[in-house]
């Protein structure tokens, strides 16, 4: 999944600073359907990756039946807190 097609996918740009609050919320909305309908386990970690960069994933017990998806989901978020620091 190339992150600027999900963009445009999902809220029908592929700039992140483009988006409107509505067309954010819209975007999201559809991102959760579809994660919730998706049976393949590479699109429903990387759907939910991009929810997370966004600010809105589903909590990961909920996420992720399989504990080493799970903790996959958790090494790619201390992934992303440590590239943030490091932007600091």
């Amino acid at each position: 999944m190339n992150f600027d097609d999900q963009l445009h996918r999902y809220f029908g740009v592929r700039d992140v600073d483009a988006l409107t609050p509505d067309a954010l919320a819209a975007g999201i909305e559809h991102m959760r359907v579809d994660f919730g309908l998706e049976t393949d386990g590479r699109r429903r970690f990387a759907l939910w990756s991009l929810m997370f960069l966004l600010g809105d994933a589903p909590d990961l017990d909920e996420a992720f039946a399989d504990p080493a998806d799970r903790d996959a989901a958790r090494d790619f978020m201390e992934m992303m807190e440590r590239a943030e620091g490091d932007g600091d």
